[in-house]
């Protein structure tokens, strides 16, 4: 009699560590050494997710290389660059431990924060992020942006997103089932985190300088980020072309009462000649301009929104069964 064979055992992971990468060739071994230092040390099973994210090195090769060698490594691999946010959502959706952890390649978010984090996450918090109370061999513009940035969208945001917090932080299965569930493509993880609530706190650190290689949120990405962040958490900036539009109006008839006054008392003013007229038309122009650049930020979001297409899409897969 033919002998049926035994279906093959899956292990779920009780932790899962989500790292995004992208063109990162420089770092994955140093990287690979002190998270595997530290998945030693739990006591439980634990999976290391990397996902590239259009890589153009040798990073996706180190990938494969380190799933060979050790089969708690999983990685996914994205069929171009989607964007940091969207490799996060990437590894979300493929994690199945009870505590995700994302923190980033370059080694500025210290893997030996983790095990504080767990304890947090064992005491009953859903939510712990890190906090960063100092920046080390940065730059005085970057201190000072990020300082301006995370302040302002606190003040302006409908959550309360913590000040100084990136996404190195520790959630809970049931959280990140939740953030799974959100259909909208514009991710900001931090605020998605934070708008769903339960019980958060902090792990407060201080953020290392790059291992190693040049830096990946260049100045451009960064603005990009933040505006997405204010659009997708605030309906203040289209309240603001509300007031200006107000504040057009109320200069406009102060003006007209004052060319009024000029033409009845001081007809040979020059302040009612051509150059006032000239500055009104260019101070109505701007605040119209804004007024809809304003608008078709949040326009363009409905129309990403309503084509439906995936947030991305996967070139290669290995290590999560039945997957791989």
């Amino acid at each position: 009699m033919r002998r049926l064979s035994e279906p093959k055992t899956v292990i779920v992971p009780q932790y899962s560590l989500i790292i995004p990468i992208y063109n990162e060739e420089e770092n994955i071994t140093e990287l690979y050494r002190r998270v595997s230092a530290l998945m030693d040390q739990l006591d439980n099973s634990v999976e290391l997710i990397l996902i590239n994210d259009g890589s153009r090195d040798r990073s996706l090769l180190m990938m494969r290389e380190l799933h060979h060698k050790d089969p708690r490594v999983c990685y996914l691999s994205l069929a171009r660059n989607f964007g940091h946010q969207v490799a996060v959502t990437a590894g979300l959706n493929f994690a199945r431990g009870q505590a995700i952890i994302i923190l980033d390649a370059d080694l500025q978010d210290p893997p030996e924060l983790i095990p504080q984090m767990l304890e947090k996450w064992r005491q009953g918090y859903h939510v712990v992020y890190a906090q960063r109370i100092k920046r080390h061999r940065e730059s005085w513009f970057k201190r000072f942006t990020a300082y301006v940035f995370y302040r302002l969208l606190r003040r302006l945001a409908d959550v309360d997103i913590p000040a100084d917090t990136g996404d190195f932080c520790l959630m809970d299965r049931r959280i990140v089932d939740l953030i799974n569930s959100m259909p909208e493509r514009s991710r900001y993880i931090r605020g998605l985190r934070a708008w769903i609530g339960f019980q958060q706190t902090a792990v407060k650190y201080e953020r290392d300088p790059r291992f190693a290689g040049e830096v990946k949120y260049t100045f451009r990405k960064s603005l990009s980020l933040a505006l997405n962040s204010l659009i997708a958490f605030s309906r203040v900036p289209l309240r603001l072309s509300i007031y200006l539009g107000l504040f057009s109006a109320f200069l406009s008839a102060c003006m007209a009462l004052l060319v009024l006054y000029w033409r009845l008392h001081q007809p040979d003013s020059s302040l009612t000649g051509f150059a006032t007229i000239l500055i009104a038309i260019f101070f109505l122009g701007s605040v119209q301009l804004i007024s809809i650049g304003i608008l078709g930020e949040y326009i363009g979001r409905i129309y990403e929104e309503v084509k439906g297409r995936p947030i991305y899409a996967l070139a290669e897969i290995a290590g999560f069964d039945p997957y791989s």
